[in-house]
């Protein structure tokens, strides 16, 4: 599976199925054609005014009788391409643009509803369809560059421990508790389509969830995923570079995110501690800190981070002083729990409860501790922009005699970045070994000499060593060849992937299995340093 944030992109109505939604509500009545005309501000038709829509969808082999079948322009394809197969299989009407509707002009077939931007209806419409579920849950919606997926998981352990049945949608998995335990399907992106977003929430609704945490990203609000969801609560993580070749520039990309604090939400809550999370802040906005500003409304202080766990005694509103315990490394976590619990507080939870629960929380490939008996530390992370995979590295400095890292840049995707991944590597490891990410149609050596350029240009007296090896098994291997007692090896950038896509293969993989199994060969014996 290729990383469902970098899979974020736009593109058609597609005939493969979705693996983003867990499955669709089953007790709602099917919404009037022409009640969705008329919240597109159309004019009624005449061949429409009987039709009952019951569901919607973009993928033809999702489509079931009764949908409606979103039709939209890709950038290799049209949609309207799938519209055949969308109505064999049942698809009472067609959502297009002109040019999708030019070519169903001469066949016979469903009404088509005509927009000038069928992508920006889609939300509206599929919301309408599925009972606005959005306005029957507390949804909890979190952005920003890093931190989206660990904020996700540790609101939905707080929320369980505050005696919600929570909702869980994100990079990772989409999930939920239920009365007969939890279900949960992989992501394909980090925010569904719009229409398996709002089946989602329906679903949600449906088996008594009553709130959601949710990773919003920027793709999703750039191409209005989110459009028709009602938010209770947004919360802002931070800000730095990453997924370029879609936005353009850093100034585009921040705006995609700041469309979450455009009112829609009804509590703002925003980590002030960079300068784009201070240039969110308005006259109603939470704001928090977890490098100790005392002027925010939480802040951090006492922080503690020993034996895999980081500890802070959270300062909030009205004098509320709570010690919070964290099962996980790294003080840049101190940030993600203080922005989950402000914006717990925003959305009435107890948050003496709430600062139980993230006690609990565990999140899949972030900063997760590999312990197999070997005398060293061995850490799996999703790490994958340069100021992440920076804070990371100088969260484990303090505890590595020696760091090793891993690491590969992704193909295929923002080309700017990779001079800067080898960059901070370089600066923050004792030995980097670059090697290879989902290099997809791209060739790894090219991606690899791209690192290589941003880590030799660090000065001899300011970094580590640094060698390449490609083939990203070969080089976890030699991490732990490598890594003696009381040294750390980070493997950074895939986290909780299954898979890597190579020349448009994906390949089962899985960096935490890998290591385990080179670990396990080893006797759990690494040998001397280098």
């Amino acid at each position: 599976m290729a990383r469902p944030s970098d899979a974020d992109a736009p593109g058609p109505s597609v005939a493969s199925p979705s693996v983003a939604v867990l499955s669709r509500p089953t007790q709602l009545a099917p919404v009037r054609l022409a009640e969705l005309a008329a919240l597109l501000g159309l004019p009624p038709q005449a061949q429409s005014a009987t039709v009952e829509v019951s569901g919607v969808t973009l993928s033809s082999a999702d489509v079931r009788p009764g949908d409606l079948f979103a039709a939209l322009p890709g950038s290799n394809t049209h949609g309207i391409g799938f519209a055949a197969a969308a109505i064999d299989a049942g698809a009472v009407a067609i959502l297009t643009d002109p040019t999708g509707a030019a070519a169903m002009a001469t066949v016979a077939g469903p009404p088509v509803v005509i927009v000038a931007d069928p992508r920006a209806a889609l939300g509206r419409l599929s919301a309408r369809v599925y009972g606005d579920p959005s306005h029957r849950l507390s949804v909890l919606g979190v952005t920003g560059t890093n931190g989206k997926t660990t904020t996700s998981y540790l609101l939905e352990a707080a929320l369980a421990a505050a005696g919600q049945r929570p909702g869980l949608i994100g990079t990772i998995e989409t999930r939920m508790q239920t009365a007969v335990g939890l279900v949960a399907v992989p992501a394909r992106r980090t925010t569904p389509e719009a229409p398996d977003l709002q089946a989602t929430l329906a679903l949600m609704a449906e088996n008594g969830v009553g709130s959601v945490a949710m990773e919003v990203s920027s793709h999703a609000l750039a191409l209005d995923r989110v459009a028709g969801t009602a938010f209770d609560v947004a919360g802002f993580t931070n800000f730095s570079q990453d997924h370029l070749d879609f936005h353009g520039d850093l100034e585009a990309y921040f705006a995609a995110k700041a469309l979450l604090f455009d009112g829609r939400a009804a509590h703002e809550v925003v980590l002030v501690d960079d300068e784009w999370g201070r240039r969110l802040v308005g006259p109603d906005t939470v704001t928090v800190s977890a490098t100790g500003q005392t002027d925010a409304r939480w802040y951090a202080s006492d922080v503690l981070a020993a034996q895999g766990r980081t500890s802070f005694v959270a300062h909030g509103p009205a004098g509320r002083r709570l010690t919070v315990s964290l099962g996980l490394p790294g003080n840049f976590n101190v940030g993600n729990a203080l922005l989950a619990l402000a914006m717990l507080d925003c959305s009435g939870i107890d948050v003496e409860l709430a600062a139980q629960g993230l006690s609990t929380a565990r999140v899949p490939g972030r900063m997760e501790v590999i312990d197999a008996g070997q005398p060293f530390t061995a850490v799996v992370d999703y790490a994958h922009t340069p100021a992440a995979v920076a804070t990371v590295l100088e969260a484990l400095r303090p505890h590595a005699d020696t760091l090793i890292l891993v690491l590969g840049c992704g193909g295929d995707r923002d080309t700017g970045k990779r001079p800067l991944m080898g960059e901070v590597a370089a600066r923050g490891s004792d030995l980097l070994i670059i090697t290879d990410d989902n290099p997809r149609s791209e060739d790894p050596a090219a991606i690899r000499t791209a690192m290589r350029a941003g880590a030799d240009g660090v000065p001899p007296a300011q970094r580590g060593a640094v060698i390449e090896i490609g083939g990203r098994a070969h080089a976890i291997e030699a991490a732990i060849h490598r890594a003696g007692p009381g040294d750390t090896v980070l493997i950074a950038g895939k986290g909780h992937e299954h898979g890597q896509e190579i020349d448009g293969v994906v390949v089962p993989f899985d960096d935490r299995q890998l290591l385990r199994s080179i670990l396990a060969d080893n006797g759990w014996i690494g040998s001397p340093k280098p």
